[in-house]
């Protein structure tokens, strides 16, 4: 077990060069529209870039899920409505990369709710997919949200939850519900929110982003 936990260690080490500040968006099958808010990613680099320090590179290129390119992004963002299928390959490279110091964001843009979690249920047997607590430094990395993940866009009714899968007390995967984050950072004239919502939303991903980098 030491030898296991010393080859993960020593893999993750070279995974990311020291400086590698770069989001990736996850190209998946099955289906639902992996390609979802196409000026969200590039808002949200732009805001952090400006506003936490960070150096993201300003363009977020596209990787697959069983690719072999995602360990070269230490932050893999995934959104949609739809179905959402990994195969076994993909669930084994893609639970490789998060068990070796990746992070993956899956932000509902509702639709791919009961999808995702089945293949989230699947990559992680052992795992159960947890609500994230209120003392969680996401909520407080760079942004105060004392009341947890914001509300964005209203569709249901449903509070807005921040689930999470931790490995060695590590959050390795986010899932945001019920809260449409990607769509608050989208340019301002494709929803029309209030620049107070729109704010929101881009503060909150900062937290994200920051958790992951500056961590």
């Amino acid at each position: 077990m030491k030898k296991l936990l010393v080859a993960v260690a020593f893999f993750a080490f070279f995974i990311f060069p020291a400086e590698a500040q770069e989001i990736a968006i996850l190209k998946y099958q099955g289906g639902g529209d992996w390609y979802a808010n196409p000026t969200a990613l590039p808002n949200l680099i732009d805001f952090c870039n400006s506003n936490i320090g960070t150096k993201l590179n300003s363009k977020p290129e596209t990787v697959e899920v069983g690719s072999n390119a995602i360990f070269q992004y230490p932050f893999l963002h995934m959104t949609g409505h739809g179905n959402v299928v990994f195969s076994s390959e993909e669930k084994e490279n893609l639970r490789n990369y998060l068990l070796s110091g990746g992070f993956l964001h899956i932000d509902d843009n509702y639709g791919m709710r009961d999808y995702v979690i089945r293949q989230i249920e699947e990559l992680f047997p052992n795992n159960n997919l947890e609500e994230i607590g209120l003392d969680h430094p996401i909520f407080s990395q760079e942004f105060q949200f004392s009341q947890g993940l914001p509300k964005i866009h209203e569709h249901d009714g449903k509070r807005p939850q921040a689930m999470g899968i931790f490995e060695n007390n590590r959050l390795v995967l986010l899932l945001t519900l019920e809260s449409d984050l990607g769509d608050g950072w989208e340019d301002p004239a494709v929803h029309n929110d209030p620049e107070e919502i729109r704010k929101k939303a881009l503060q909150m991903g900062a937290n994200i982003v920051s958790y992951v980098f500056k961590n």
